[in-house]
């Protein structure tokens, strides 16, 4: 039965619930020094050089499951001790350079970084390279190359560079939280931070009979997900940990289209604001489109929000598989409706941590929202939610939608919107390829076919938005 994509993943997975059952047993503190000799008992190395590097890496893992370095507020964070396999970043000369006469790669480099040894092989003088690659266009041996690193080829958006050690580096400033480099790190060098201990203090203490109901909130991407087992013995694991009641978040999504329809309507042009990751970037490299960028809350804070106006004394969790709602959970407009959040990598943990089989399980219902609520989980479902939004409410307008699938289509979009040239008056960002359900916090990240949620979103009692949220009022 296989739960995971790569051993990096179950890897981690070993980790959190480790820590996770200590935490259950309230042993953590004493035996926090002895989880990497409990994850690699023996004396033989499985992954590194030797076993002492092995246990010093894995103990870096267990701090950043605990929480990882509190004094950096950004939710990716480099384990510098696991980053010393890649090769040095930037262009190198391969030994198919021949020593040619015509030298181009010296020609057409301004910076003067290309030299020759008297065998006429051209090296490179990294102190004056600047990688602007020209060198490698020119040479009709193709004998230059760019190793960049799975990271920065994973990072759309420049956010990391190599510092002086040769360890991988992150701009906080200009990273988004998505955490394509974290699945894409073959080292699992990079990783997030993990809340799952705050999440299992709040279960605790809603067992303690403390007066308040811990609510989960679920992504209607959990549809694609644990595909091991069937979503409603997913949804009574979730209530054999101790959660109240398990809420879907394409509820949210629901009043979040009826809102966000109108506000297209009102404004002329909008960008979405659901996918935090897509917010961030416009604000980092966009700033100008700022005031373009809906002011609705997110589906998950949206969701969160109403629970707690309506329900005295109630927490809520939210679950998911973007790394990048952490951050969004820290910012003063959501930090009042959101306790924690957990990834579906960490709630795998967390089941486990408790011997919770949910294959043995009964199964419970989730019916929350209509069938536009939970496509937003997947690229262009937004779109099409704003669109029934219109229909539903009669608004005279005709929607435009320019659905981005990647951070990369983002940019596109708005670099023509600053420009005027963007044929569309609504923006759907989405930071990861296929939509949420193409989220670092992912179980299986092979599983990205639209169908799959469409097919959920038909299973949904509500058909249209207007009943769903119906509910609320």
């Amino acid at each position: 039965m296989r739960k995971f994509d790569t051993k990096i993943q179950h890897l981690k997975y070993k980790v959190l619930r480790e820590v996770a059952r200590q935490a259950w047993n309230d042993t953590l503190l004493q035996n926090v020094l002895d989880i990497p000799k409990i994850i690699v008992p023996g004396k033989v190395p499985t992954m590194r050089c030797c076993v002492y590097k092995e246990r010093a890496i894995l103990a870096e893992r267990v701090k950043m499951a605990m929480g990882g370095d509190q004094e950096n507020s950004n939710v990716i964070q480099v384990i510098d001790i696991a980053c010393d396999e890649c090769p040095a970043a930037g262009y190198e000369i391969t030994d198919s350079c021949r020593g040619c006469l015509a030298h181009r790669c010296e020609d057409v480099c301004k910076r003067g970084a290309i030299s020759f040894d008297h065998n006429h092989v051209a090296h490179i003088d990294k102190s004056k390279c600047v990688e602007c690659g020209q060198c490698a266009k020119v040479c009709p041996y193709f004998a230059i190359v760019n190793r960049k690193r799975p990271c920065q080829i994973a990072c759309k958006v420049k956010a990391i560079k190599i510092n002086d050690e040769n360890s991988a580096c992150i701009d906080n400033d200009k990273c988004t939280n998505c955490g394509a480099c974290v699945y894409q790190c073959p080292f699992g060098a990079i990783t997030d931070k993990s809340y799952i201990l705050n999440v299992i203090d709040l279960l605790k203490k809603c067992n303690k009979e403390s007066g308040f109901k811990l609510y989960a909130v679920v992504a209607p991407s959990i549809s694609s997900q644990f595909t091991y087992a069937k979503l409603g013995q997913v949804i009574t694991g979730l209530k054999k940990l101790g959660f109240h009641a398990v809420v879907e978040a394409a509820l949210g999504a629901d009043m979040v289209a009826m809102k966000e329809s109108k506000e297209i309507a009102e404004k002329g042009f909008l960008t979405s604001s659901c996918c935090p990751a897509f917010v961030k970037y416009v604000k980092t490299a966009f700033p100008d489109l700022l005031p373009h960028v809906s002011t609705n809350l997110s589906p998950m804070a949206t969701i969160a929000k109403y629970i707690k106006e309506t329900e005295e004394n109630a927490k809520i969790v939210f679950i998911g598989p973007c790394t990048a709602k952490k951050a969004e959970a820290q910012l003063e407009s959501v930090r009042p409706y959101i306790d924690s959040v957990l990834t579906f990598e960490e709630l795998q943990a967390l089941f486990d941590s408790r011997d919770l089989e949910i294959t043995e399980l009964e199964e419970d219902v989730l019916d929350n929202a209509s069938y536009y609520g939970r496509i937003f989980a997947r690229s262009g479902g937004l779109s099409d939610a704003a669109a029934q939004g219109i229909k539903e409410q009669n608004i005279d307008f005709e929607l435009k939608p320019v659905t981005c699938n990647g951070i990369e289509e983002c940019r596109t979009a708005l670099m023509k919107k600053s420009k005027n040239v963007l044929d569309g008056n609504f923006i759907e960002g989405m930071a990861c390829v296929g939509g949420c359900i193409g989220g670092a916090g992912c179980l299986t990240h092979g599983v990205k076919d639209k169908a799959e949620i469409d097919k959920y979103g038909k299973e949904a009692l509500e058909k249209t938005i207007a009943d769903a949220i119906s509910v609320l009022k």
